[in-house]
Order: C-alpha cells, then structure tokens, then sequence
C-alpha cells in the first residue's frame, strides 16, 4: 500500500482547504444555518462560489461534471471539505446525496441516469434515501422491513412510515427501500419524484445535530404508485444494492467527520497556546498537553484507517467488514477529538463563540448512524468467531 499522495490530489486537496476557509467559514454565523440544516437558499449561494472557483460536485463521475475521484482521492478532498460543517453542502458532497450519486451510477438504468443523477451530481437538486423505519422496523436490522410494494400493473404501490430520513424535506427524488416478498431479503428500491401527495412528511425531527440539508423527517407513504421505470436495479435485490450505498457511504462519512475533529483540535490548540491559568500557557500543564497529543495520534489513527479502507475499495474489495472497522475506529476517535477539544475551552466550549460546540452535538450522533458502533462490532465478532460447527451446540 502506497499511500503517497500524488502532486496534482495534494493540489486539489489545497485548493478545497483554501476555499473551505476563505469562502465557507465566514457562513457558519449566518442565520440561514438553522437547527434543522442550511436552507436551500443558503446552500446554493454557497454552491454557486464551489462552481466559480471549480469545485462543485468534484467528487462525482467525470461524465457528469466531476473529477471522477477514487475512494483515495475522496479522502484527501472530503477532509478538507469537512473542516466546516458547512463545508460538505458548499461543494455537494453531503450525504445522502453523496452516497446517492455513487449508487445510482453503479446501478441506475440509462434512462434513470439522465433524469435523476445528472441533475443531482450537478447539484441542481437534492434527493434523499428513505430506508430506516419507527420501533419495530428497519434500523439497525434493515431485514425489519415493513413497508411494503404491491405489484399494481407494470408498477408497485407502497404503504408504510419511515423515520429519520435526512434531507427529504425539500428533495427533488426519493430512493425509497420497501418489501416485495415475504423471504427475509426480498426488497427493491423505488425511484420516486418529490413532491408527491402519497409521499407525506408527517413532521421534521427536533435531533441534536444541525448539519444535514433539510433535517431529519418522519414519512407516511400511504399508497404511492411508482411506475416498473421506477423500479432501481432488480426486484428482490435491494438489500445487495443498499450495502454498493451504504459501505462507500460510511467511508466518506469518516473522511468528512475526520475533518471536522481536526478543526475543533486546531481551535482547542489555539487557545491552548493563548490562555493562561496557575502562572503558564494552559498547553504548558501536562492535563493539557496530553489531550492535544491523545487527539493527534487518534486523528493519525482515523485517518490512516480510513486511507486502509479507501486503499481496499479502490482496490476490488467489497469494504463491508474494511467499512464496518473504519466507521468504529474513526466514529469513536473523532468524538474523543472533539470531546477532549471541548474540555481543553472550558468555559468557552460550552458557548457558540467557537464552532466546536456545535460540532461536538453534530458528532456525537455519528456513533449511531450508519448503523450504532455495537452493531458493527457484533457483525466483526460474528464473522471472526463464525457459524457453530454442527455438534457443537
């Protein structure tokens, strides 16, 4: 594993931190940065400043205005993003729509492409990714699922809540997961023009986090007709097609959160180097000191797992157990960044004057989503331990 960065990545990675900083940060006190995300008013004047300077939706496919970046070079580039909150929907890429626009290009019908993933890789519009569901559902176990698709003609009908579906309000599609059979993975994915009356936002969530476009909604589908253009992919495949998403899709969350820790760290050190208590800089006290060091070396940790796993998909691996081993490891290093960031302000770091409050709320949930910690160590351990030989017991 080579994991020398080429010159011209170096370049675009310096490019995106430039424009992060210069152009992006000043927004993060703009009231247009609401608790339940940017609005889209916000968003695209940001956008607007990514596609002067060339960088809107440089992650995404060459054929559809991108740089056509491996995982590696998503790393490089979505750290840098990451190093505001705000900085992901500034160049489009976010999530869902990131996840989204990597997994319509993998399975998507021509067709599809053209109507849904050309405007959304551009930007011109959002999308969200309506699988997780209420207690009893789909969440962690996505096997749960109860909303179901009756065949109707060359079509389906779909019926059935979800819940913490990201960025729906105000999306422009919807890729909605739902169950087409009574076998344990028979499910299909359902390409869905927004807005549409059976497609209903029953209310937007009040979450810790304020990041993501549009909040997180609950959605009463309540016998939406999609047509059989509608269906994406294969029938009974969609359970295969949700892991092409969602083991990508926890990577770049790590590259972006990764990203985030390094600007609470770079602010805690700041102020590390200024403030003093007991005669000396508050860096000078080793209780200090020390959690700097502990950040570096669990940011150093974070990343390189994460360069490990981009390494693995670039290189043919499907990345479900890399994916799951990323998400831990940097999920759980990146709070312990952000957390010790806090502790090291004091005082300060529990008010808005420094960014690092927010991102701590906005952190602390990425130890739940794309499946809880616990779920992705419970999946190692069952795959290092392996199915009981018969007679075992």
């Amino acid at each position: 594993m080579d994991f020398t960065i080429p010159p011209d990545l170096k370049a675009l990675g310096a490019r995106v931190d430039a424009f992060i900083r210069d152009e992006v940060i000043p927004y993060e006190t703009d009231p247009r940065w609401t608790a339940h995300g940017p609005t889209d008013e916000l968003k695209r004047e940001m956008n607007d400043k990514a596609k002067a300077a060339g960088l809107l939706g440089i992650h995404g496919p060459k054929e559809y205005g991108g740089a056509g970046l491996d995982h590696f070079g998503k790393a490089i580039v979505l750290e840098a993003a990451g190093y505001s909150m705000l900085g992901p929907p500034a160049i489009h890429c976010h999530a869902p729509d990131e996840g989204n626009i990597h997994m319509l290009e993998q399975i998507a019908t021509p067709a599809q492409k053209e109507k849904y993933l050309r405007p959304l890789a551009s930007a011109a519009v959002r999308s969200c990714f309506v699988m997780t569901e209420p207690e009893g559902g789909a969440g962690a176990d996505p096997t749960m699922l109860k909303t179901r698709a009756v065949p109707d003609g060359n079509g389906y009908r779909i019926s059935g809540r979800k819940w913490l579906i990201t960025g729906a309000d105000g999306a422009a599609f919807a890729i909605i997961m739902a169950r087409t059979g009574d076998g344990p993975g028979d499910a299909t994915m359902f390409l869905c023009d927004l807005p549409n009356p059976a497609f209903k936002i029953a209310r937007t969530l009040d979450t810790m986090d304020s990041s993501f476009m549009g909040g997180h909604a609950v959605i009463d589908l309540e016998d939406l007709h999609v047509s059989g253009d509608d269906i994406l992919g294969e029938v009974g495949k969609g359970y295969q097609y949700a892991q092409v998403r969602l083991a990508p899709a926890r990577l770049t969350h790590c590259m972006r959160w990764l990203g985030a820790a390094r600007r609470a760290h770079d602010i805690a050190t700041d102020y590390a180097r200024k403030r003093m208590a007991f005669g000396k800089r508050i860096g000078d006290h080793e209780g200090v000191s020390f959690m700097l060091a502990d950040n570096e070396m669990d940011m150093h940790t974070a990343r390189l797992t994460i360069w490990h796993c981009a390494w693995a998909l670039d290189n043919g691996a499907k990345g479900n157990t890399e994916s799951s081993m990323a998400k831990v490891i940097a999920s759980e290093a990146v709070y312990r960044v952000v957390d010790r960031s806090l502790q090291i302000l004091g005082g300060m770091g529990m008010t808005r004057d420094t960014t690092v409050e927010r991102i701590f709320r906005d952190i602390r949930g990425f130890r739940i989503y794309d499946g809880p910690s616990e779920v992705h160590r419970w999946s190692l351990g069952r795959r290092i331990v392996g199915k009981p030989e018969k007679g075992t017991g």
